[in-house]
């Protein structure tokens, strides 16, 4: 490991003391190139994922599960991957059966006989399950409910068992030689499902649409959720076990699925108090004249005393009208609209999202490094 990080290090600087040579000799020209390749290269990052814009939703006999889903995903550190455990169970049994995780062969199991539908107990087929997607996830280091690249890869683990995240990790061709040798060395006619992620996202909401960066991944989140009703999903996420006036549940909740509690960028919090109290102390804090932008979380104050009893989540602003997603809006997540400085705003608190792109797009660049030389070369600087 120490002798990869010194080589990464040592071709990191190589191409860093090319990159400023180049600009020192075309000046001015050679940086708009070196720029636009960034941009390139970073939109392809994060916009060049092959799904589809649409996912299927699971079926009821899934949802019926999503009590007992939470109770295990939490219990066994993966809670904010509780859409994900849903799609498993979906594409494994679609919610059917005493086994619907299909966890009978799995290492967890150990009540039952490993063998086929063994497992007699659903609550305990969950429990297994959620076990094994912890540690598919966990030897593929997948980093939030996003990283659609390891997830792909802990959920051929899942399938297969995680030796293929040590033997090369995900792409199609890895996952179906790796197949082929498993089949192969057992005897058998076949092994596992070999597009068993494409499988299971097609009923992931997050690993069928291309979010984005930034304020635009928290919005298109945030979006997918509404018309819900009740909020149990979120009140019962953060652990409640009954019903809270959940709109901070809902900020959380989101803010979880995007990767930017872990990164520090949002708080969690089941009140308001808190959430502003997070954003003031970072001074990321405007007042009810600010105009906002997308992605910048807005608190109300609906008695007009100072107290504010609200929040929600700016989608847009036209300068005179401020759109917003919220959740807990007479019980249900929806869309709304205020005026610009209208008296039941109470302020603003601005997540700086910029962190969450930087080391990404500075990724981005160290890898394709040569490319920018490249182009710095073709348009002769």
């Amino acid at each position: 490991m120490a002798q990869r990080t010194a080589r990464i290090m040592r071709e990191l600087i190589r191409n860093a003391k090319a990159m400023i040579e180049a600009i020192s000799a075309g000046g001015i020209i050679c940086l708009v190139i070196v720029l636009v390749c960034i941009l390139f290269g970073a939109a392809f990052y994060f916009f060049g994922d092959e799904s589809s814009a649409n996912h299927t939703l699971v079926n009821p006999e899934v949802e019926d599960y999503f009590a007992v889903i939470s109770k295990y995903a939490g219990q066994y550190g993966i809670g904010e991957y509780t859409e994900l455990v849903k799609a498993v169970m979906m594409q494994e049994s679609g919610g059917r059966g005493a086994d619907p995780m299909q966890a009978s062969e799995s290492g967890y199991n150990k009540m039952y006989p490993h063998s086929p539908n063994s497992i007699k107990d659903p609550a305990y087929s969950v429990q297994c399950g959620v076990q094994a997607l912890a540690a598919s996830l966990k030897e593929a280091k997948c980093k939030n409910p996003m990283d659609m690249k390891r997830i792909r890869l802990a959920l051929q683990g899942y399938n297969y068992g995680n030796g293929i995240a040590r033997d090369g990790g995900y792409t199609v061709k890895n996952a179906s030689d790796f197949s082929d040798m498993q089949a192969k060395k057992h005897g058998w006619k076949s092994y596992g499902d070999k597009p068993y992620p494409a499988h299971v996202l097609r009923y992931y909401p997050y690993g069928n649409y291309n979010y984005g960066i930034g304020n635009g991944k928290i919005v298109s989140v945030a979006a997918q959720q509404i018309g819900n009703k009740g909020g149990k999903k979120f009140w019962s996420w953060y652990g409640f076990h009954s019903r809270v006036e959940w709109c901070a549940c809902f900020v959380s909740w989101y803010s979880v699925q995007c990767g930017y509690i872990k990164a520090g960028i949002m708080p969690k919090s089941a009140g308001v108090g808190g959430m502003i109290s997070f954003y003031k102390n970072k001074h990321q804090w405007q007042t009810r004249s600010y105009k906002p932008s997308a992605g910048d979380v807005i608190f109300f104050d609906w008695g007009g005393d100072g107290s504010p009893d609200h929040v929600g989540l700016v989608e847009k602003c036209d300068g005179r009208t401020v759109y917003t997603i919220e959740g807990n809006s007479s019980d249900t997540c929806r869309r709304r609209s205020y005026p610009v400085g209208g008296r039941q705003i109470y302020g603003y608190g601005i997540p700086k999202y910029d962190w969450a792109i930087i080391c990404p797009i500075y990724m981005v660049l160290v890898k394709n490094a040569t490319k920018y030389w490249v182009c710095m070369v073709y348009y002769h600087c």
